[in-house]
C-alpha cells in the first residue's frame, strides 16, 4: 500500500520568500515610523468610541497581554484630537468658602489660566500686608483715630465725674489706676484717703468702709454701663473706620479681579466673598508693631487681637489641578487605581494629637487629571482595589467627581474634616482587559452595560500580508532607533518574520504580540558580537534558541528519561493495542511536546471503553467527552446489527499526572480498534488529532511542539528512516517547523503525514485497507459473542 500520498510537501512545512518583495539591505533603511500593526476592527472600534461624545460610550478594549493595547490606545487618541483640534482641558482650584469654611469652593478656569489667577491672589495679599500697615500709619488716618479718641476719653471724663458727684457724699471718689477704675475713700476735706491712713483705721472702721465701697459699686452700676457703652462704641466706629480706610484700598484690586476673571458669576461672588473677608478683617493686616499708634484707654477687657500667621491660609488658592504646561490632550494610565488614586483625598496632618485639614490639603485623583481628556486603567486593577469600581462608576454616572473619605466606612475618625464641592467630569475611560472581564462584568453589572457600550477586541494574530509585514519591520527599526540598538540586516528581519509567524501558530498570520518581538530584538542585539554593525540572522537564531534553553530544563529531563529508558516509548517495530499519541506540556511561557505511550486492551464484557484516568478522577471533561465519542463511533461503524459485547480499558502509560483535551482521542481510538482485531500498528509513527462520531480527523492546537518533541526522541534513541508523525490535514497550514527537521523530511530521515479520516490513519498505521481492517473487527467481534452466547447456554443447562 502507498502511503506517500498522505506525506506532506517539504515546502508545506515551514514558510518561505517573506520579504523578497522588499529592497532594503538593513532596518537603518527603513522608514521607522511606528503603526498599528492590523487589528483594523479593535481601530474602528476606539475610533468610533472617540468620536461618540454621548454619555456611556466610554470604551473596554479586550485582548491578552503583549498586543500592545495601551500604546496602541494612546496612539490613537493622539491621531484623533490632532485631526480634531480640540483642547477641553481645565485648571481647577480649591479656594476657601467664607461662608462655612468646611465646604471648600472649586472654581474652573480656562488652560494656564488658574496658575495666574493663584499668583495674583497671593501676590494681592503679600501687597495688602505692606499696604495697610502704611495706611494705618499715615497722619490722615492717625486724625481722625485721635478725633474717636478724644471723643471717647472725654465721654469717660464726663461720666467719671457725673459718678463722682453722685459716690462724694458716700465718703467715695473714683479714679482711673492701672488697674482700671476703682473707688478711693475720701477724709471730711475731700481729699483721697492715702494708704498709711487707711492702716490707721480701726477694724470696724474698716468694715464699715468696706460694707459701703460695696454698697457704692452695686449702686454706680448705671455709670460703669455708661462708660462700657462708650467703649463699645468707640469700638464700633474704630472698626467701620478701619472698615472705610480698608475697602479704599480693597476696592482697587476687588475691581482689578473682576475685570480680570469675574467673566463667570461664581467666580464673581468668591472675589467678592474674598474683598469683603479681608476688609471684615483689615486689623489682621496691621503691622504687629504698631508703636507710634496711641492707644485708647481700655477700662474693661482687651481692645485689641493678637496676629496670627494661620488666620491668611484663608486667602490661599490650592491649584488643584494646572494644566498650563499641557498642550496636548491629556492620556493618564494609572497603575494604581485605588480608591484614593483615582478620586483624589483630604490630607491630615497630626497636631498635638489630633488631625486637622483645610482646603490646601485637598489632592487630586486620576479623575481630575485626566478631566478634558483620556483615562486609561487596567480593569483587573480596578476591579482588585476595594471601592474602586464603584467610585468610577458613581462618577462616570452622576458627571461628578465628589471627594470623599472612606474614614467612616472603615470606623476611623478624625477632628477635622471637610465636603469639597464636586467638580464636573468631562473624561473618556479606557478600561483595559481580557474576554474574562468583559463577559463577568457584562453579565452581572448592569450599570456596565450602560457605561461602556463600545468594546474593542484586540486579535492575538493578524493577517500575513506585505502591509504588515512592513509594518513590523518598522517596528524593528523604530525600536532599533529609539533605544539606539544595532540595526538589523535582511536575513536577520527574515528570521522576526518567521518568528512572529511561529508565535502565531499558523502560516496565514503574525502573531500580534508586539512584545515578544520587541523583546527578541533587544535580545538579539545583546547577544551579538560587538565587531559586527549590524544585528544577524545567527543572532536571532542564537537569542530564540537562548530564550528556549532559559525554559526548556523539564523537557530535557524528560528527554533523559526517554534517553536511559525511565520513560518506556517504542519508536521501532509494531505492536497491537499500543501507539505513540502527542501532548503538548508547557512551564510558562515555554510549551514542548512529548510522545506518550497509549495502550488498549479489549476483552469480553458489556462496559465499553473505560477510560483509567477517568476511573481514577485524573481526567478533564474534555478528554472524558474524547472518550465518549469513541465509543459513538465503534457503536455506529460495528454496533448497529448487533450490541458491542466488549470491555475495553484505555490509559496514557507512566502518566501519574492530569489529563486533559480531545487531541488525542483518534489516536485511543487506532488503539482500541487495533487491540480488538488484533492488528499490529507501527510504533514509528506517532499522532495526534481529535476525532468526530463519524470519523473525521479535526484539528488541533500545539502541532508544531508535538511534531518537535517526538522528533527529539527520535534523534536522541536514533533514526531509522521510518519515523514520523500524522497529524490532521487542517494543521498543514499551522506548520513552522525548524530547520532540522525540514532538512530531515528532505533526506527522507523523518516523515510527516496528514489525514482527513480514521480510515486513512488506520491504512498508514498498520498497512491494510479500511475493508481488511473492518472484516477483521467484525470477525473478533463476532467471536466474541459466539463466546458470550455459549456460555449463556451453559448456565442455562
Amino acid at each position: 500500500m502507498n502511503i506517500d500520498k498522505y506525506k506532506v510537501r517539504v515546502e508545506d512545512l515551514k514558510p518561505s520568500s517573506l520579504i523578497e518583495d522588499l529592497s532594503f539591505s538593513t532596518t537603518e533603511e527603513i522608514d521607522s515610523k511606528r503603526e498599528i500593526i492590523g487589528q483594523d476592527r479593535a481601530v474602528k472600534a476606539i475610533e468610533f468610541g472617540l468620536k461618540m461624545k454621548k454619555s456611556g460610550y466610554n470604551i473596554y478594549v479586550v485582548g491578552t497581554n503583549g498586543l500592545g493595547r495601551v500604546s496602541y490606545t494612546s496612539e490613537l487618541i493622539k491621531k484623533y484630537t490632532s485631526n480634531n483640534k480640540q483642547n477641553n482641558n481645565r485648571d481647577w482650584v480649591y479656594v476657601n468658602n467664607f461662608k462655612n469654611i468646611n465646604e471648600p469652593i472649586a472654581l474652573s478656569f480656562k488652560s494656564g489660566v488658574g496658575k495666574i489667577f493663584k499668583e495674583d491672589i497671593e501676590e494681592i495679599i503679600q501687597k495688602l500686608k505692606c499696604e495697610v500697615p502704611k495706611l494705618f500709619n499715615s497722619k490722615e488716618y492717625e486724625y481722625h483715630s485721635r478725633i474717636l479718641m478724644s471723643e471717647l476719653e472725654n465721654s469717660i471724663q464726663g461720666i467719671i465725674s457725673e459718678l463722682n458727684e453722685f459716690a462724694k457724699p458716700r465718703g467715695f471718689k473714683f479714679e482711673v489706676t492701672e488697674r482700671g477704675l476703682v473707688s478711693i475713700p475720701i477724709k471730711e476735706d475731700g481729699t483721697l484717703m492715702q494708704e498709711q491712713e487707711l492702716g490707721q483705721l480701726t477694724p470696724t472702721q474698716i468694715n464699715k468702709l468696706r460694707e459701703e465701697g460695696l454698697k457704692l459699686n452695686q449702686d454706680s452700676k448705671e455709670y460703669i454701663d455708661k462708660i462700657k457703652n462708650c467703649e463699645d462704641d468707640y469700638k464700633n466706629k474704630t472698626i467701620d473706620l478701619d472698615k472705610n480706610v480698608g475697602r479704599s484700598l480693597v476696592g482697587f484690586y476687588d475691581k482689578y479681579l473682576l475685570d480680570k476673571y469675574g467673566k463667570e458669576e461664581k467666580i464673581q461672588r468668591y472675589i467678592n466673598d474674598l474683598c469683603n473677608d479681608i476688609v471684615n478683617n483689615i486689623d489682621k493686616f496691621k503691622d504687629k508693631n504698631e508703636g507710634n499708634q496711641q492707644k485708647p484707654m481700655a477700662l474693661f477687657g482687651m481692645m485689641g487681637q493678637k496676629n496670627d500667621d494661620k488666620f491668611f491660609n484663608r486667602y490661599k488658592v490650592n491649584l488643584f489641578i494646572d494644566n498650563s504646561e499641557c498642550e496636548d490632550c491629556k492620556i493618564i494610565v494609572e497603575s494604581n487605581p485605588t480608591y484614593y488614586n483615582l478620586i483624589g483625598c483630604i490630607e491630615y496632618k497630626n497636631e498635638i494629637g489630633a488631625l486637622t485639614t483645610s482646603f490646601t490639603e485637598i489632592k487630586p485623583g486620576a479623575l481630575h487629571k485626566a478631566n478634558g481628556g483620556y483615562l486609561i486603567i487596567n480593569v483587573k486593577d480596578l476591579l482588585s482595589n476595594p471601592f474602586s469600581w464603584d467610585c468610577l462608576k458613581r462618577s462616570l454616572k452622576t458627571g461628578k467627581i465628589s471627594i470623599e473619605s472612606l474614614n467612616k466606612q472603615y470606623g476611623y475618625l478624625v477632628t477635622s474634616t471637610l465636603k469639597p464641592e464636586p467638580i464636573d467630569l468631562d473624561v473618556k475611560v479606557i478600561l483595559i482587559g481580557d474576554s474574562r472581564y468583559y463577559g463577568l462584568l457584562y453579565s452581572y453589572e448592569e450599570d456596565f452595560r450602560n457605561l461602556f457600550k463600545v468594546m474593542a477586541d484586540f486579535d492575538i494574530e493578524i493577517d500575513k500580508n506585505d502591509e504588515n509585514i512592513y509594518k513590523t519591520i518598522q517596528l524593528i527599526a523604530d525600536t532599533c532607533n529609539n533605544e539606539k540598538l544595532k540595526h538589523f540586516e535582511r536575513d536577520a528581519v527574515e528570521k522576526v518574520i518567521e518568528y512572529s509567524i511561529k508565535l502565531s501558530d499558523n502560516k496565514d498570520k503574525l502573531t500580534a504580540r508586539v512584545s515578544n518581538i520587541i523583546d527578541l530584538v533587544y535580545e538579539s542585539e545583546a547577544i551579538s558580537d560587538d565587531s559586527e554593525l549590524y544585528v544577524t540572522a545567527k543572532d536571532v537564531q542564537n537569542a530564540i534558541e537562548q530564550k528556549v534553553y532559559r525554559n526548556n530544563k523539564y523537557e530535557e529531563k524528560l528527554n533523559e528519561m526517554f534517553e536511559d529508558k525511565t520513560l518506556l516509548i517504542d519508536i521501532e517495530g509494531e505492536k497491537v493495542g499500543q501507539i505513540n499519541g502527542l501532548a503538548v506540556m508547557g512551564t510558562g511561557e515555554y510549551s514542548f511536546g512529548k510522545p506518550s505511550k497509549i495502550t488498549a486492551s479489549t476483552y469480553r464484557g458489556r462496559h465499553g471503553v473505560i477510560n483509567i484516568e477517568r476511573e481514577i478522577k485524573q481526567s478533564g471533561s474534555i478528554h472524558d467527552k474524547g472518550v465518549l465519542i469513541l465509543s459513538g463511533y465503534l457503536g455506529e461503524r460495528y454496533g448497529k446489527e448487533r450490541p458491542l459485547s466488549i470491555t475495553t480499558s484505555i490509559t496514557f502509560e507512566q502518566n501519574y499526572s492530569g489529563v486533559d483535551g480531545d487531541s488525542a482521542s483518534s489516536t485511543e481510538l487506532y488503539a482500541i480498534i487495533s487491540s480488538i482485531a488484533d492488528i499490529p500498528i507501527k510504533q514509528s509513527i506517532a499522532v495526534t488529532g481529535s476525532v468526530s462520531q463519524k470519523g473525521e480527523i479535526q484539528p488541533i492546537g500545539g502541532v508544531n511542539q508535538k511534531i518537535e518533541g517526538f522528533f527529539d526522541v527520535c534523534k536522541l534513541k536514533g533514526f531509522s528512516q521510518k519515523q514520523g508523525v500524522m497529524i490532521p490535514i487542517q494543521n498543514v497550514k499551522n506548520l513552522i517547523l525548524k530547520d532540522e527537521i525540514v532538512e530531515a523530511v528532505k533526506a527522507g530521515t523523518f516523515s510527516i503525514y496528514a489525514i482527513s479520516s480514521i480510515e486513512e490513519g488506520l491504512e498508514i498505521l498498520t498497512g491494510k485497507t479500511i475493508d481488511e481492517i473492518d472484516n477483521l473487527v467484525k470477525d473478533k467481534l463476532e467471536s466474541l459473542r459466539q463466546i458470550d452466547k455459549k456460555d449463556r447456554d451453559d448456565k442455562k443447562e
